[in-house]
């Protein structure tokens, strides 16, 4: 396992590009707590982020996991190249001439997916660490370290994630054609739920029932926004008279789709991959 995952770690550390992608995206995530200096001030409407409550704890495990959720891409990105690489420099055929089964290959690319996923968790949970003791109003532990599952549920969002874009980079063999399919799949399964919403079941949840098992929509629903969540929301919305009856915490059902996703993937890379010739 160690030996699988050291040779796909030198092929990225060696291309340039995935490199300074992957480099790219933890910087990004560091820019979460830029977030915290932007204040407003329009006339006699002002309003600090930070002071919002935005950086609270158990709040900020919900936040920030969403927030970094969605710079997922720049990783997904390497996922893809690291893929499509394979085919376009034939180390894929060179690691099966060596000695590599191709199960092993599909097996370290998905321990490197796993890599990337847990890096990125520990390294939210330590900025939102850093960012909780800096602005929360509660520091209290039994408050603190709770509200944890958001980031069981992140670090599950980015290995389907990436799993689903290793099947594609698979797929399709050239990166920016995969990036381009997962694009046109997001799109359709959005015209799928606008359909399922407005017209097929425009007066129950059936349509939410049924896109839950939509791979990209089961991961989106892993972390739903938080920002309704926030108390000047929510009290702005009463004043108006709209209630909030949106579920916030992590699904147990979401979790186990996700999962299932992620297995559906890798074991679909590995059929192709077995039965495709090289």
């Amino acid at each position: 396992m160690k030996r699988l995952l050291s040779i796909e770690l030198q092929k990225i550390w060696k291309n340039k590009a995935s490199r300074v992608l992957t480099l790219t995206y933890f910087i990004l995530l560091t820019f979460i707590a830029l977030i915290a200096s932007i204040k407003f001030d329009l006339g006699i409407f002002k309003f600090h982020l930070a002071e919002m409550g935005i950086f609270n704890f158990p709040f900020i495990w919900h936040f920030n996991t969403y927030i970094a959720a969605i710079l997922k891409l720049f990783l997904a990105i390497v996922i893809v190249s690291m893929m499509a690489n394979e085919y376009s420099y034939g180390t894929l055929k060179q690691n099966l001439i060596d000695g590599m089964s191709k199960k092993e290959f599909i097996q370290s690319k998905f321990l490197t997916v796993v890599l990337f996923a847990t890096v990125s968790t520990i390294f939210v949970f330590i900025m939102s660490l850093i960012l909780g003791f800096s602005f929360s109003s509660y520091t209290e532990f039994s408050i603190i370290f709770s509200d944890l599952d958001y980031l069981l549920a992140y670090f599950i969002k980015l290995v389907g994630f990436f799993s689903f874009c290793l099947f594609l980079g698979i797929l399709v063999k050239r990166s920016a054609f995969a990036l381009g399919f997962l694009l046109v799949w997001n799109i359709i399964e959005g015209i799928i739920k606008g359909i399922l919403t407005f017209k097929v079941f425009p007066e129950s949840n059936i349509a939410a029932s049924i896109m839950q098992f939509f791979p990209l929509e089961s991961m989106s629903n892993l972390i739903v926004e938080p920002f309704t969540r926030l108390s000047v929301v929510k009290n702005l919305g009463t004043q108006i008279g709209l209630d909030n009856f949106k579920k916030y915490d992590v699904e147990l059902s979401s979790i186990i789709i996700v999962f299932c996703w992620t297995i559906i993937f890798v074991y679909l890379s590995f059929r192709l991959l077995k039965n495709r010739d090289l």
